[in-house]
């Protein structure tokens, strides 16, 4: 089955029905999010988006701030550019330090981060391609503590990734954090299931 790649306004519920199944719902995609997490180092974690992730987020940010039926264009034009269209990955990147200080000295070494996000998919390597809505990283060099990536793959990477051959590393070359980790089963096929 193709995966969904847009969320429309007919995909969106009322909120008063989705507020009848929102805990239902958080807990079942909440559930399938574990294996769309991938932890990097210390302090980097990629958070793999799809049509489900975006529906939820899209409900919740609806639900939480009220803003209703003139709400919707916003919420649609912010997180659909976050749904996988292919033969991609899309990962929310987020660098989560709890201590402000010690966030603010390390963020402060990581400018151009957003550059060195890497797929290697059986020896065939990915270089992320950063969202160009807002410059994740300041002029002083210092980087934003969230970053939203794209991994365009080729035909060949995707039916790898899907068909299970060789090994799947996600990493980060930045030369203040490097670090990488192979992709386990169940996170591969989560996301294998993005592709067409």
């Amino acid at each position: 089955m193709t995966p969904a790649k847009e969320l429309t306004r007919d995909d969106i519920m009322d909120m008063a029905a989705y507020g009848a199944i929102r805990m239902e719902r958080r807990r079942e995609i909440v559930a399938d999010k574990k294996n769309r997490r991938v932890h990097i180092g210390p302090h980097a974690t990629f958070y793999f988006e799809n049509y489900w992730t975006m529906w939820l987020q899209v409900h919740e940010m609806l639900y939480i701030e009220k803003g209703g039926e003139a709400q919707i264009p916003d919420e649609l034009n912010a997180y659909n550019p976050l749904i996988p269209k292919g033969r991609e990955l899309i990962a929310t990147v987020m660098f989560e330090i709890d201590d402000p200080a010690k966030r603010a000295a390390i963020l402060g070494e990581l400018g151009g981060v957003e550059e060195t996000f890497f797929l290697s998919i059986d020896g065939a390597e990915v270089t992320a391609t950063a969202e160009t809505d807002v410059d994740r990283t300041s002029a002083e060099g210092k980087a934003s503590s969230v970053q939203f990536v794209h991994f365009h793959l080729t035909d060949d990477q995707a039916a790898k990734l899907k068909g299970g051959a060789g090994e799947v590393i996600l990493g980060i070359k930045h030369p203040a954090y490097s670090h990488m980790t192979i992709l386990p089963p169940a996170t591969r096929a989560a996301l294998a299931g993005d592709l067409d």
